[in-house]
């Protein structure tokens, strides 16, 4: 398929540098004993397809997690407690911004923790059946929770995870999250064109060239106006990358919050640096290994596309 592609004006000045190397887990929350709560509360009527709706952690440790994005980011936690399986809300300011699901990783494997993001769809079913027509694989078959609505995990083509859901609540509305919120998503793939003809594909994108000064191919996935996240390319070298998403949560200092993820026990992989709009991102790993991106974003910065 031949990519829909415009150039980019004054759209997101946000490009991401950062790629790093990280295995992705494939437990999930498809199977938890429990009721999901609903994505949105009060129940609206907005839909976003391709936007990211939904960012959920699995740990083996959730009680070590809890302690250290609150640390980090003043989460608090609502536990959701069924057979063997535990789960936690994270919170912010009493709105909910993040699953975490306890998952122990099974002898004789490994597994890297991971964040995954859930991505907004209308009909989960519709959407596997383009994913698979078009070369990508299921993780965790549909499921249908009461209260969330339905979900699935896929692979892309070139074996990036990610998760769909069409929420039965409503997906949130397109405002500027706050501090502490997740702000954008970027998956790095090994042949970004190839990998951003297919996610138009899935999520009826428009792809925009970013400007770069690296060298690196970054494209920009945009719907309802609205930027929603970039395809970069993996950096040639040593060692090899896997392709893989990646979900930044915005901060006010990004270089003051990554000396926090030391001294909380986890680790800085990339360190912060400016990006093309002149804030800093880096990229950290709590203590598990679990990796995801800082973001500065400023408050007169939008997400929306240029007319």
């Amino acid at each position: 398929m031949n990519i829909c592609r415009h150039r980019t004006r004054h759209l997101l000045s946000h490009g991401l540098c950062a790629v790093l190397l990280y295995a992705t887990c494939v437990a999930t929350v498809m199977a938890a004993p429990f009721e999901l709560p609903p994505l949105v509360t009060p129940a609206s009527a907005e839909h976003h397809v391709g936007k990211v709706i939904w960012v959920e952690l699995v740990t083996p440790d959730l009680a070590g997690a809890k302690a250290f994005y609150s640390g980090l980011f003043g989460w608090t936690f609502q536990d959701l407690q069924g057979g063997k399986a535990d789960f936690a809300v994270a919170l912010l300011d009493g709105r909910p911004v993040a699953g975490l699901l306890q998952r122990a990783v099974p002898p004789g494997e490994q597994r890297q923790p991971a964040w995954r993001g859930f991505i907004a769809v209308r009909d989960v079913d519709a959407a596997k059946a383009i994913a698979l027509a078009h070369g990508a694989k299921v993780v965790f078959e549909p499921k249908t929770y009461p209260q969330r609505g339905r979900q699935a995990v896929l692979a892309d083509p070139e074996g990036a995870v990610f998760a769909i859901l069409a929420s039965s609540s409503g997906d949130p509305a397109d405002v500027l999250a706050a501090p502490g919120e997740w702000i954008w998503a970027s998956v790095h793939a090994q042949n970004p064109d190839t990998a951003a003809a297919f996610y138009q594909t899935l999520f009826g994108y428009d792809v925009f060239d970013l400007q770069s000064d690296d060298g690196l191919e970054h494209l920009i996935l945009s719907s309802d106006d609205y930027a929603r996240a970039s395809v970069n390319a993996l950096p040639g070298g040593s060692p090899p990358r896997h392709p893989h998403w990646l979900n930044f949560v915005r901060v006010v200092d990004a270089v003051g919050v990554a000396a926090k993820v030391g001294a909380l026990g986890g680790r800085v992989l990339v360190e912060p640096h400016a990006d093309r709009h002149g804030g800093q991102v880096a990229v950290v790993a709590d203590p598990t290994g679990a990796a995801f991106g800082l973001m500065e974003w400023s408050d007169a910065d939008t997400k929306k596309e240029p007319r």
